[in-house]
């Protein structure tokens, strides 16, 4: 009988000891995860005050985020925890052209380097900046400006009040087609902006006035701008392009009106349409009106992209016998990124573009100019989602005149 009590008192104590060590244990194991978890806050909180310190916080951009249809880039303040946010983005080229007639032109252009510099006054009110430099800039001859151009290309604030109304006033992009307000050169594959998006829609294309933004819905979105209206000239392909107020001077601007509509509620699609309306020229009773059509859709390495856009002139004999009365292009963009079945991070999209553009489709004394008619062939490589280089081959034709460029690029975000 002692034998047995002796054997059971062992028992009930290693047993007493053996739940204590598991409680022990549990305890412990816990411990190091508060240890753990107090490690990481610590460590996270170092890296933002080591970030606030040095502005790293602000010199990088997060390429999914988009503040009302711009750039990444550009919507970097939107996003910043530091009140000062600096970002911009650069392209170069050199293209080899070869016409129909045997004549051969190359050329190396160190095509744009724009900073943007934004600013939070607050959370709600917001000041962004960009700043273009054109051709390497503005030489001087002499005391001559020549060469390039340097500009204010927007600046403007903006009110944020609710996701259904803010506002925008200053210089700003007018809300147009696809590529006006989204111009980085990571976000389009050829080397060269789509012919459509200079001579309908005349990118980069801003105007001085008010503009209210938001969304109507999930996944709806609107923009209603009052600006300064294109003064456009008599006729030419550049009728409409040249017709850019921008910021610089105006005297007696005319007043225009846009608005746009973007629906994205299907995934990787995002499609809309857009409009333009303003007098022509001041003291004539001709109105212009411009409209598009846009899509891009994304899926698993494919993207399509492209606008359709047409402009239409009333009275335009009261200009002049041989006015543009009606402009008309589109283009249409098919990629496949080669890399997008494999691990790596990069990527190397193919694609071929079809653009057609007349600029002068119709005049007021029933003839026409020629059509626009380009076939562009190439390849993007991405060795950071920042950085892109380009190869491109285009066919062009031109009533009479042929020709076809290779071209070379690169071009950045930051």
């Amino acid at each position: 009988m002692k034998t047995k009590k002796i054997s059971l008192g062992l028992f009930t104590a290693l047993a007493i000891s053996s739940a204590m060590y598991a409680n022990d244990s549990l305890e412990i194991q816990d411990l190091k995860k508060e240890i753990q978890e107090l490690r990481d806050i610590t460590q996270t909180l170092i890296d933002e005050t080591s970030d606030l310190k040095t502005g790293f916080n602000y010199t990088t951009v997060d390429v999914s985020k988009s503040h009302s249809g711009l750039g990444s880039a550009a919507s970097k303040v939107y996003y910043s925890k530091s009140p000062l946010s600096i970002g911009g983005y650069g392209e170069m080229y050199f293209a080899n052209e070869v016409k129909n007639t045997g004549s051969a032109k190359s050329t190396l252009d160190v095509y744009r380097f724009v900073p943007y510099i934004g600013y939070k006054f607050t959370d709600n009110i917001i000041l962004n900046v960009e700043l273009e430099f054109e051709h390497g800039g503005v030489a001087n001859n002499g005391g001559t400006s020549e060469g390039g151009e340097v500009i204010v290309e927007f600046m403007y604030l903006d009110f944020l009040l609710n996701p259904h109304a803010n506002i925008r006033v200053g210089n700003f992009l007018v809300p147009m087609g696809l590529i006006n307000e989204r111009h980085e050169p990571t976000l389009f594959t050829t080397v060269q902006r789509p012919n459509t998006s200079k001579l309908i829609l005349p990118s980069t294309w801003h105007e001085s006035g008010l503009m209210v933004y938001g969304n109507i819905v999930d996944n709806l979105s609107y923009k209603f701008a009052a600006l300064s209206a294109l003064q456009t000239g008599v006729n030419g392909e550049k009728w409409l392009r040249d017709a850019r107020g921008g910021s610089f001077k105006q005297t007696d601007a005319a007043l225009g009106f846009v608005a746009r509509l973007d629906y994205t509620g299907i995934n990787g699609l995002f499609i809309g349409a857009s409009s333009y309306y303003a007098p022509s020229v001041n003291g004539t009773d001709s109105t212009t009106n411009i409209n598009d059509v846009h899509l891009d859709y994304k899926n698993s390495g494919i993207r399509v992209y492209g606008t359709y856009a047409f402009a239409n002139r009333s009275n335009a004999s009261d200009i002049a016998t041989n006015a543009v009365e009606s402009a008309k292009g589109g283009y249409v963009n098919l990629s496949y990124d080669l890399l997008s079945r494999t691990s790596s991070k990069n990527s190397l999209p193919i694609f071929v573009q079809f653009e057609s553009v007349n600029p002068e489709d119709k005049k007021a004394d029933t003839t026409s100019g020629d059509s626009i008619d380009t076939t562009t062939l190439g390849i993007n490589y991405f060795p950071h989602e920042q950085v892109v280089l380009k190869l491109d081959y285009t066919l062009y034709a031109k009533g009479l005149s042929e020709s076809d460029t290779t071209s070379v690029s690169m071009g950045f975000i930051f």
